[in-house]
């Protein structure tokens, strides 16, 4: 199963009655929105979206996720042992807590009266009901709340993949240009139609266009409005008061959990590990916010695995993916009711068995090369050590700064060559930085290569292969020893590429998702076709036998290709 869909059914159905709940939002702001281009656009594609969410199916579905959404929200809420969390978690579940009080007046509004009344709630009517009110005041931080809370919990659920890290900053751009479009929309269409309301002939119009409500059908309305709020009051008061009771019971009973390397703490039965550690300020890695979904938060239990209950369906399936020994479990899915001591393998603060937190590893998608110098085995064969030293050293000098130029580091020397990474905040950014520093190499190796001549030497030859792609950075190695390295498949592809170099005869070999990411559109028909170990299909390269003057050669190409 994909990881963004493990978890308990509960946890997955929440996903998807999420899932739905946005588009929907996301589509009717979008429909608000088209307010400030065109009321006819506005209607018509009100009218469009309604023959979907107005219909039997539509209306089944829309409303069975609003429902699903918010009892599972609620139950979660009662059944929680700490109200300890994250400070983006509390976010996203105090504005869920708080749209229903605001919607209830939206839903009674539009809907029930359209249903019950025969009001044709069309943008106009909901405009001219609620512009330069304090209720437009209300609605309109409805949507912000409404989209806030969506976006958050988007990024609770994709925020462990890499592609989602790195299109972030893309995505918070557009993420704030919704809600502004939707404002822009109601405020351009709702000065409009208070305009023609202000004209006794068109108001006339209006009222039999929209069978505008009368003010009997307004204070049933109202009143309902207010039933259905204390309604969810007195949900909501069913939940403290199942919270409450919960609380109580836990804290009349506790257990000791000793963390290994510290601390020792007494936390009350019927929590989870994760909840005890929160609740207790014991710093504790969670990813996915203690649903079971990642396996950010297991740990080794040392003493005592014996006494606790066997892992779910889902905690089982989790570790699976995780390759877990059999005392491993995720701390947001036991509960201990004994004493017992774990080791937490992923801290957040960093400490550890004398190991840093970044020995958990972390994916990001970035670019990264492989060099190596040519023909080093005959060059130096009967040269004293001394000698070949001195040469691997300087010929790194002269062509290592232009890497770190670009913000490029050197991740592992490899004799006569080295590996090289670009960790910059995108792909885009390391895919151009790596281009960069591929031409800065170039010429500084001629540079280099000159002076070589000048001292009676033969010149140097080089190859570079350069790839993009997901890797894995962390400290990899015996506890002390652990540098902060690379690995993965890219990682292997790119060396892969660094080694036909040769056979092709070129300087350098500059792989297709290098030029995507860096926004470079090369014809295909330049590129060579690698058939490359390790790879179900062949991967495009544009060789390079000069590299000095990529940037040229690139737009060149591009030309050619307009």
């Amino acid at each position: 199963m994909n990881d963004l869909w493990r978890g308990t059914w509960p946890t997955r159905l929440r996903i998807a009655s999420g899932l739905v709940l946005f588009v929907y939002a996301l589509l009717h702001f979008v429909n608000i929105g088209l307010g400030m281009l065109s009321p006819e656009w506005m209607d018509t594609a009100q009218d469009w979206r309604q023959l979907v969410t107005r219909s039997l199916l539509g209306s089944i579905v829309i409303y069975a996720a609003l429902s699903i959404h918010m009892a599972l929200a609620l139950v979660k809420l009662a059944q929680r042992g700490t109200l300890r969390m994250p400070l983006g978690e509390a976010a996203q579940l105090a504005l869920g807590v708080f749209i229903p009080v605001l919607l209830v007046a939206h839903l009674i509004h539009t809907r029930t009266a359209h249903e019950i009344y025969g009001v044709n709630d069309e943008m106009g009517y909901i405009m001219l009901l609620i512009y330069d009110t304090a209720d437009g005041w209300k609605q309109s931080l409805l949507l912000l709340v409404v989209w806030v809370h969506g976006c958050l919990g988007l990024h609770f659920w994709l925020r462990g993949k890499a592609w989602w890290r790195s299109a972030l900053p893309t995505l918070i751009g557009l993420a704030t240009l919704v809600p502004a479009f939707a404002l822009a929309g109601f405020l351009v269409e709702g000065r409009r139609v208070r305009a023609l309301w202000a004209d006794p002939d068109e108001r006339a119009a209006m009222i039999e266009q929209f069978n505008f409500p009368d003010q009997e059908t307004f204070a049933t309305l109202i009143g309902l409005t207010e039933q259905l709020r204390w309604v969810f009051g007195a949900v909501m008061a069913l939940v403290a008061l199942a919270y409450g009771i919960k609380y109580i019971r836990t804290r009349k009973r506790s257990v000791t959990i000793t963390y290994s390397a510290g601390p020792q703490i007494t936390a009350p039965r019927g929590l989870t590990l994760l909840e005890m550690s929160r609740l207790r300020g014991v710093p504790h890695a969670s990813l996915c916010g203690g649903r079971g979904r990642c396996t950010t938060c297991r740990v080794i239990v040392e003493e005592g695995a014996e006494l606790l209950h066997p892992p779910s369906e889902a905690e089982a399936r989790s570790l699976a993916a995780a390759g877990a020994d059999s005392n491993m479990r995720l701390a947001c899915q036991i509960k201990p009711v004994q004493s017992a001591t774990v080791f937490r393998i992923f801290r957040p603060d960093g400490k550890g068995r004398n190991r840093n937190h970044a020995s958990q590893g972390e994916e990001k998608e970035l670019a990264l090369l492989f060099l190596d110098m040519r023909g080093f085995t005959a060059r130096t064969t009967g040269q004293l050590p001394y000698d070949v030293v001195f040469l691997l050293n300087r010929f790194f000098d002269a062509i290592v700064p232009p890497i770190n130029a670009e913000g490029g580091t050197v991740d592992k020397y490899l004799g006569d060559g080295f590996l090289a990474l670009f960790e910059t905040a995108t792909a885009q950014s390391s895919a151009q930085a790596a281009l960069r520093a591929i031409e800065g190499i170039a010429k500084a190796l001629q540079a280099f290569n000159e002076k070589l001549i000048s001292e009676g030497q033969s010149p140097v030859a080089i190859g570079i292969g350069a790839h993009l792609g997901d890797v894995v950075l962390g400290e990899i190695g015996a506890a002390g020893q652990a540098p902060r390295t690379l690995i993965g498949d890219t990682v292997n592809t790119a060396s892969r590429i660094e080694g036909v170099t040769k056979e092709y005869k070129v300087q350098a070999l500059i792989s297709a998702p290098v030029l995507n990411a860096a926004g470079h559109h090369v014809p295909e028909s330049q590129m060579i076709s690698l058939s490359l170990r390790g790879l179900n299909t062949p991967l495009h390269a544009l060789p390079l036998t000069e590299a000095s003057t990529l940037s040229a050669q690139i737009a060149a190409l591009e030309t050619t290709d307009a």
